[in-house]
């Protein structure tokens, strides 16, 4: 893809939606966190109705280790490998207290170091809730970046980084969250909806579909 359909490509999606947000719901950064290490294996859909239960009796790192790890399962446990979620949890919320004065921190490494959280988390923390300009590649953007050309890898390292050099300056702040919205309801992985894409024909996919 040229850098003229690079730049094309992402205008048509900033204009169908100038200000993209991230479908788990979250007041504040800690509470990204915790939907973030929930989402794992699990839907958007799936981990807000869990995160609508938790976070009225525990949004903080303290109220969730008072709340106890039981009874954190009792709330999380309509999502998969919430055994293993919640123990990741309530080890980072007591790393929080200990080290960060129960804040979540603002870089990368600090990030990464707490529990269940790996590279991809870390990216949304940090383009998120803190206005980062990051790339993190989910399913969906891996697909997406492939399949249209836009940014091809073998692996989503190799692809982060392809995207981090491959969208321009302007859209980078958001386009993480336009690509797993494109992938998530029109370039989806069985059959895309080329018929209803924006961008199908900047896109060098050779099996287009008519679906809308």
């Amino acid at each position: 893809m040229t850098p003229q359909a690079r730049h094309d490509f992402f205008a048509r999606l900033q204009a169908a939606d100038p200000h993209p947000q991230t479908e788990l719901r979250y007041s504040t950064p800690f509470e990204l966190l915790v939907a973030v290490l929930l989402s794992a294996q699990a839907t958007d859909k799936g981990v807000n109705k869990a995160t609508a239960r938790l976070f009225p009796v525990a949004n903080t790192p303290a109220t969730i280790l008072a709340l106890g790890e039981d009874e954190l399962k009792e709330h999380i446990k309509t999502i998969g490998l919430f055994n293993t979620k919640a123990a990741n949890l309530m080890r980072t919320c007591a790393l929080l207290i200990e080290q960060h004065g129960g804040e979540v921190p603002r870089t990368r490494e600090a990030l990464e170091a707490l529990p269940g959280v790996g590279r991809k988390t870390a990216n949304v923390i940090l383009n998120t809730a803190f206005g980062q300009p990051t790339m993190a590649v989910d399913t969906h953007i891996f697909r997406v970046a492939n399949r249209t050309g836009l940014a091809p890898g073998k692996n989503v390292r190799a692809v982060e980084d392809a995207l981090l050099k491959a969208v321009p300056a302007e859209f980078l702040l958001h386009a993480h969250h336009w690509l797993i919205l494109l992938g998530r309801y029109t370039c989806v992985a069985r059959k895309p909806r080329c018929g209803a894409c924006p961008v199908s024909d900047l896109c060098e996919y050779p099996d287009k579909t008519g679906d809308a």
